[in-house]
């Protein structure tokens, strides 16, 4: 990742960035289990208590299998692809078997019954370190929005509109990495009468951490914060604070 020091104001980042504690350790966003190795240079880090940084440990453990077992179709370490993965498989057999239990079939096709929970653990944890890697925001409170799914499970719609780069209506914290990010271009637009124009407009695009591993967006803008996550290129996540309707919806 390409290496961008954060100007804006340091006293907004004090302490644990998910208690607001003693920042005695450092967290990687995302966490290195979510990556392969050759792992990439420069990956973000944010300030983190050991008691939050250990809590954390055991929910990856689970999603990252979980995720290689439902795109393997299968829990057994011989058929898993990743080789980090597949030895906690080995090594944690009641992990492995908590998510057999959980595997069904209906009409030949294999599904995992995920434990949304957990999963909202994680991504909570790293929609907060992208919010204050990248935008200098604290989130300490709980989401108003959360939501996760197979992006090959999101309508055409939906899925295009997530991946889309966000165009960006007000700046965000001053000199944040995010606001270091940001580049500004001309794009092709049709007034109301029909007058071909062209019109400036700000872009705040997709950060790639590991391609086809995990990737990231995050904005601070006039519907408040959203973090939208994808892992492995399979599971997608969007989760946002001070969000325009307000509302929660957890899938």
């Amino acid at each position: 990742m390409e290496q961008i020091i954060s100007y804006a104001d340091y006293r907004l980042l004090q302490g644990c960035i998910h208690c607001g504690g003693l920042p005695d350790t450092r967290d990687h966003v995302p966490s290195k289990c979510l990556l392969d190795r050759p792992y990439p240079e420069n990956i973000p880090v944010t300030g983190c208590c050991n008691s939050c940084n250990q809590s954390f440990s055991i929910d990856e453990q689970y999603l990252v299998c979980l995720i290689e077992s439902v795109l393997c179709g299968s829990t057994d370490p011989e058929k898993i692809n990743r080789k980090y993965v597949a030895d906690i498989m080995r090594r944690v057999p009641s992990l492995r078997a908590r998510i057999e239990n959980a595997k069904t079939e209906v009409d030949g096709q294999i599904s995992f019954i995920p434990e949304t929970e957990r999963i909202y653990n994680v991504m909570l944890k790293l929609a907060r370190g992208h919010a204050a890697f990248e935008l200098s925001k604290l989130c300490y409170e709980e989401p108003d929005r959360f939501w996760y799914a197979p992006l090959s499970a999101l309508s055409r719609e939906c899925r295009d509109y997530f991946n889309e780069v966000h165009f960006q209506h007000i700046l965000g914290e001053v000199e944040s990495r995010n606001t270091q990010r940001l580049f500004i271009t001309q794009i092709a637009v049709t007034s109301e009468t029909g007058i071909p124009q062209e019109e400036t407009v700000i872009i705040n695009d997709w950060v790639y951490v590991q391609d086809g591993r995990y990737r990231y967006l995050a904005i601070d803008d006039v519907c408040g914060i959203v973090i939208r996550i994808v892992i492995g290129e399979y599971l997608a996540c969007e989760i946002g604070w001070g969000t325009v309707d307000g509302s929660e919806e957890k899938e």
